[in-house]
């Protein structure tokens, strides 16, 4: 191994320990909470070397949130791989996101947070166009599914794929936050189960995009978990 080869490799291992602690630290105490005091510290780096990789604690934060995107394309590429159709797999990836949230909840929570305008203003135009390259790579994975489906007869012509993209992400991840801060007051007071409501609303969304033949081979399947 040559000397430039070893400090390529010793500066990935050092990016990756630094994410390792942000994360955890991230996790545990949220943005506005965390420092890079207590992620240097965590990293056992100085703070002064947490610098020399990431401009500021939001450009960090960004950078671990980004490797959670990277873990869902993962999941939603090997579950969708294996399925015969779109419509198959545009339920795989159903059961697939419904999976991130609830064994990722923490990286789910901050792909959400992610969104805000707030947190986008304070990042480096870097970071922000690295995270907009990775969360269109997400973005354009369901609509050229959801296009396929139509393509293949299996999903309504009259549908425009990025409207059908916005729409099921929005409404899966908006049941999703409430299940997360909320679910066990619309279980005592409402008697609303939120698990059951995703999983109704996912069944009820994917029938309304298909095509009757689609819909009928579909029925014959287990239903999503």
């Amino acid at each position: 191994m040559g000397i430039q080869e070893r400090k390529e490799r010793e500066k990935t291992q050092r990016r990756d320990d630094i994410l390792n602690a942000a994360q955890e630290v991230f996790f545990e105490k949220g943005l506005q909470n965390a420092t890079m005091d207590e992620i240097a510290e965590k990293a056992e780096l100085s703070k002064g070397t947490i610098y020399l990789y990431y401009r500021s604690k939001e450009d960090l934060y960004l950078a671990v949130m980004m490797r959670g995107m990277e873990l869902l394309y993962t999941m939603f590429a090997q579950a969708t791989g294996k399925q015969r159709s779109a419509v198959e797999a545009l339920r795989a990836l159903a059961d697939v996101y419904t999976q991130f949230f609830h064994e990722h909840r923490s990286l789910f929570r901050m792909l959400h947070f992610s969104q805000t305008p707030q947190l986008h203003k304070q990042v480096s135009e870097e970071m922000r166009t690295a995270c907009s390259i990775q969360n269109m790579k997400i973005w354009n994975f369901v609509q050229e599914l959801i296009a396929r489906g139509i393509e293949e007869g299996d999903i309504r012509r009259d549908l425009n794929p990025i409207a059908v993209a916005v729409l099921l992400w929005s409404a899966t991840t908006s049941i999703m936050s409430r299940i997360d801060y909320g679910a066990e007051y619309w279980k005592s007071t409402m008697n609303v189960d939120l698990d059951t409501v995703l999983r109704q609303s996912l069944e009820f969304l994917l029938d309304a995009l298909m095509t009757p033949h689609a819909r009928e081979q579909l029925r014959q399947q287990p239903s999503i978990s």
